[in-house]
């Protein structure tokens, strides 16, 4: 992800001296994304990647750190996290005065791609099936931390900038989609843990099939069926003539392991509405409210904006 702290090589061999995986041989900060630090580090037992959290709570990085552990365990590719001597799965730091904390995870094979293929979309859903049955028996929970009173007060924080920067008719539709979300009534939904930014750089591939998924930094207790609308929009939905193939070969792969129900069905069209304008909102609050980082990438809030007219007033079915 973006790096905002910057380490140098004394300062991750410190960080490993707690750690028992060998010398530091070289390192690389990873500049994708835009939370937390994130830094390939390669020793003498091999590759990983040590992450600095830099807008989680502290109090928070535990739900995290054990979820990847149990899914792991369970059998989904995704990171393992490294115990420190002690079996602490974090470390700590003092950094330019700051105290920090962060961990380091195994280094999953494959890359990272920049678009999906019809078969990559595919087994991208067979994998998030995977992960939700994987986190069935998770017993920490994590509220969503984007949910409806989060919404509404980052809606009021972007509006005026938001005018500014990218025109009236953006605000509009802030307000009114918010207004038409509000009213909305989800139905009772099976519920379990999430992904909740399964994006196309959390996915490593090799050829056509999902070698792992990473950055579970989002993860929180909600909806399935929300997890499949924000990965609809993350990687099916590219504002093409495609789109809607698109969109049913990842439900495809997701249901092939784990069919839907009724009402998942019926929720879906308005909660891929939900989800663009959480990520049009979070985005628009990064961009008017830029951070200062070493090594930064914001992400262009109209994506999200173009998405989220895409859906509005349409419907789409699972077959």
């Amino acid at each position: 992800m973006s790096v905002y702290t910057e380490l140098t090589h004394s300062d991750i061999e410190s960080i490993l001296s707690s750690y028992h995986l060998g010398a530091l041989q070289s390192f690389e900060g990873i500049a994708a994304g835009i939370e937390n630090s994130n830094f390939f580090v390669n020793t003498e037992q091999g590759r990983f990647v040590l992450t600095i959290f830099e807008r989680l709570d502290a109090n928070e990085l535990p739900y995290f750190m054990r979820l990847m552990r149990h899914l792991s365990a369970k059998g989904l590719s995704c990171p393992d996290v490294m115990m420190c001597d002690d079996n602490a799965l974090l470390f700590k730091l003092i950094h330019d005065g700051e105290k920090k904390c962060g961990c380091i995870v195994s280094c999953l094979p494959g890359k990272i791609l920049d678009a999906l293929n019809e078969g990559q979309l595919q087994a991208s859903g067979v994998a998030l099936a995977q992960l939700h049955l994987a986190g069935k028996d998770f017993e920490m929970q994590r509220e969503n931390p984007t949910g409806e009173i989060w919404l509404q007060e980052m809606v009021q924080k972007v509006m005026e900038r938001c005018e500014e920067a990218y025109g009236k008719d953006a605000a509009l539709l802030l307000q009114d989609e918010l207004k038409q979300q509000q009213c909305y009534i989800s139905h009772v939904l099976p519920t379990g843990v999430i992904h909740g930014d399964l994006f196309v750089d959390n996915i490593l591939f090799e050829g056509e099939d999902v070698a792992g998924i990473i950055d579970f930094y989002y993860a929180h207790s909600a909806p399935w069926v929300m997890d499949i609308a924000i990965s609809l929009n993350a990687q099916a939905v590219v504002l093409g003539d495609a789109d809607e193939k698109r969109m049913h070969v990842f439900l495809k792969g997701y249901t092939s392991l784990r069919p839907l129900k009724a009402e998942e069905e019926a929720s879906l069209p308005m909660l891929l509405r939900v989800s663009a304008l959480r990520f049009w909102v979070s985005r628009l609050y990064d961009a008017l409210f830029p951070r200062e980082g070493a090594m930064t990438q914001l992400k262009d809030p109209k994506e999200y904006e173009r998405k989220l007219r895409l859906h509005r007033g349409k419907k789409y079915l699972v077959d």
